[in-house]
């Protein structure tokens, strides 16, 4: 496989039209925005998404970025699997950011439940027009040629012509029309749903020669490393460089500024030391004096934060899904049920911290960034610099992971920032310490549950709260309600509950909140599933069986509000018969009812559905007389929907398993005077070996449901399940996370 290459519209059209291939232009960019553009625009300006060149060499753009999540792969796999083409003759060509693209972010787990039919549409295209040249060169109807791999066939005649042979001709023809194009059947995919490929880029990951964000450089660049307000908002009050100047290796410093609320995705500002090289910058950077005046920020402090959210919590709230009369069933009495769960803080740790490379000359930015969304790079570097969005060139690599730390690009638009000030391309590279202690934090949230029991064990109203930071207040410092996170697990309950609300209380920010895999989905499938577990013990039931009696019978949930996930209800709709499969799947599975009594050793089951995927998961523990967490095994259902690639699905979910494990284990940020506590791995704690999963099963149910999300979806269920497993194994209920905090032994 070859190495990424990133390419612009212009350069990839002067590479393929120069060695006479075949080309599709910008009918293929998404409906809306082919629509708001036209015709002339689309003529006089076309993107490319499909070459064939004369040898047969098919190249397929990657509009997505590829952080582990497999979009890189699938995509182009179906419109391979469309085009009829052979797969080991397909390389990719790296898109750089470009509107004409559609949404290139990748991230919320959409990639290929938003560019399925697309991908569809590009390889049917470009099939079509081989077969009607391949038909005209013979002189039949195309109706009778048909295709195999690689090649057109007309079996009357016996005759077949390779793709690399009729590719000139086909890039005379016109595109066909959307409604006039064929599609594969399902019965017709040689790739799609299929056990037949991994990454396209493993190869060269596994033997290191795959670039990522580090390994990227440019002619006569120099290194930064920036001393960041250690709160967020300080400014610089003065600073003394003296001895930064004295490191071998340190050319100068400069100032960034700090960007006044809201944030967006701009730098935190600070002193950059602009260096030789990654050390002389670091070390250069240990011997800065700074002295920072004060922020609104720098009161701020975990614990007693944590205590303003849990009084909230027990206030009424923004009501944001309302079933039957929740206070009028409370107000009859009987058995009532509360509890409050907590999560703290956390950081996305990613394996590569991050990095960019950028150059600004001539009013015009160039950069290199292990981004998740280099559309976001445009708008940030053009937002920084003053300069046009179309003057900012992002060219993407591979991320070492992303897990929505990297869909902000606040370092790339430090680069450029720097560069401009230099005259020459600058590498800004972050340590570990940078990546945790000003990250984009996922929020920390405390909620309060109520439910009212009926004679039956199940409950007859049920009320639930959040409260946490919102995310939105990253684009508008004012925000203080969740309105568009609450389609992440809380106003789309699925149990069969007669009475039932959903609120949200308001929280202030302190620090950048932002999207972590799986977002709020985490912190509200915690207390649900652990709260519904709680009912199931009091009720002296089977937790499985119970989870099943309380979501109820199969059924399409009625939603009469935006929910923030599905964009088509009718496509996507709330399908309690595919959550109660991923259950019983499971159960089964798992041998859930043989699991041995045996104390010290239990399992757990929580299901949630998140990015329209319906998934649950069954944790086994085993708790050792030192009071330490081991998990033996773990087993998922999953019903994604369509699935591209089944062997990245199974990776996605096994990740999960280990992501869910730390963040259950070790997970939390916490701050002191508005200054993060946490540094490195020393004291934000990932999962070793020795306490991630030792196995971990993956069951995917076959569907022919349009395809839903696969990267996030596996995180939300765990933490709840291994929770429950540990109530099993020693009698221990747990409300908040870390386990780290609750003593075993």
């Amino acid at each position: 496989m070859k190495l990424i290459e990133n390419v612009s519209r212009r350069g990839f059209l002067q590479g393929v039209l120069a060695s006479g291939v075949f080309v599709l232009s910008a009918r293929f960019v998404p409906e809306p925005l082919w629509a708001a553009e036209g015709d002339k625009a689309a003529a006089l300006d076309p993107n490319m998404w499909l070459s064939i060149a004369s040898d047969g060499t098919v190249t397929i753009i990657a509009h997505r970025s590829e952080m582990g999540c497999g979009s890189r792969t699938a995509l182009p796999l179906i419109v391979t699997d469309e085009l009829d083409a052979d797969w080991s003759k397909v390389r990719l060509d790296q898109a750089v950011g470009d509107p004409k693209y559609g949404d290139q972010d990748t991230d919320g787990s959409h990639s290929v439940r938003s560019s399925f039919d697309l991908m569809r549409q590009v390889g049917a295209s470009a099939r079509s027009m081989l077969v009607s040249a391949a038909a005209t060169q013979w002189s039949v109807s195309p109706k009778d040629c048909s295709t195999e791999p690689h090649f057109v066939v007309h079996k009357a005649s016996g005759r077949k012509a390779g793709y690399g042979e009729l590719a000139a001709a086909a890039a005379k023809l016109p595109v066909p029309p959307k409604e006039d194009l064929v599609l594969k059947s399902r019965s017709e995919w040689r790739y799609i749903g299929k056990e037949t490929t991994s990454l396209f880029d493993l190869p060269d990951i596994v033997t290191g020669k795959a670039v990522f964000g580090m390994d990227a450089t440019m002619p006569g660049m120099v290194y930064a490393s920036i001393e960041h307000p250690p709160v967020l908002g300080q400014k610089i009050k003065s600073y003394d460089d003296k001895a930064t100047l004295q490191v071998a290796g340190v050319q100068k410093t400069l100032t960034i500024d700090t960007v006044k609320p809201p944030h967006l995705f701009q730098p935190l500002g600070g002193v950059a030391v602009i260096a030789d090289n990654t050390w002389a910058a670091f070390q250069g950077r240990k011997k800065l004096k700074i002295d920072w005046d004060t922020s609104s920020h720098s009161t701020y402090n975990s614990a007693e934060f944590r205590k303003t959210l849990e009084s909230t919590s027990r206030q009424a709230g923004k009501v944001v899904r309302n079933v039957g009369n929740v206070d009028a069933e409370f107000a009859k009495g009987g058995k009532i049920v509360e509890a409050e769960y907590y999560t703290p803080h956390l950081a996305h740790a990613s394996m590569e911290p991050p990095v960019a490379v950028a150059e600004y000359r001539d009013g015009k930015v160039v950069a290199w960034a292990p981004t998740q969304n280099p559309q976001a790079v445009q708008d940030t570097v053009a937002t920084a610099l003053g300069i046009k969005k179309e003057d900012v060139t992002c060219h993407v690599t591979l991320l070492g992971g992303g897990f929505g730390r990297k869909s902000k690009p606040d370092q790339v638009a430090e680069a450029a920032i720097l560069s401009k000030q230099l005259g020459k391309p600058v590498k800004v590279v972050w340590t570990r310490e940078d990546d945790i202690r000003f990250d984009f934090f996922h929020s920390v949230a405390a909620m309060y549950l109520k439910a009212s029991i009926g004679p039956d064990g199940k409950p007859t109203a049920w009320l639930q709260r959040t409260v946490y930071p919102p995310i939105n207040s990253t684009f508008d410092a004012s925000s203080k309600y969740a309105d568009d996170e609450m389609g992440l697990g809380w106003n789309n309950l699925p149990f069969d509950i007669p009475n039932h609300r959903a609120e949200n209380g308001p929280a202030d920010y302190h620090v950048r909140i932002g999207w972590l895999r799986s977002v709020a989905n985490i912190y509200h499938a915690f207390a649900i599933h652990s709260f519904i577990d709680e009912l199931a013990a009091l009720a002296k039931k089977d937790p499985a069986q119970y989870l099943l009696d309380v979501i109820g019978p199969s059924r399409i949930v009625n939603l009469d509000y935006k929910e923030d996930e599905a964009e088509d209800k009718l496509k996507y709709p709330l399908d309690t018969a595919r959550l109660r499969r991923v259950i019983d799947i499971a159960v089964e599975k798992s041998g859930w009812a043989k699991r041995p009594k045996v104390k010290g050793r239990g399992m757990g089951i929580a299901a949630h559905r998140s990015f329209l995927t319906y998934v649950a998961t069954v944790v086994e523990v085993e708790v050792d007389n030192r009071g330490q967490i081991h998990i033996p095994n773990v087993w998922t259902a999953v019903d994604a929907g369509t699935v591209v690639s089944p062997d990245n699905v199974r990776n996605q979910f096994e990740g999960a398993a280990v992501f869910g494990t730390s963040l259950a284990l070790y997970g939390e940020i916490t701050a002191t005077n508005g200054i993060i506590d946490q540094s490195n791995f020393n004291n934000f704690q990932l999962a070793r070996m020795n306490h991630a999963p030792r196995k971990t099963e993956v069951h995917i149910v076959e569907s022919d449901a349009p395809p839903a999300g696969v990267g996030e979806p596996g995180v939300p269920p765990f933490a709840p399940a291994l929770c429950n497993a540990l109530f099993a194994a020693t009698g221990k209920r747990v409300r908040e996370l870390p386990l780290s905090k609750t003593k075993f032994a």
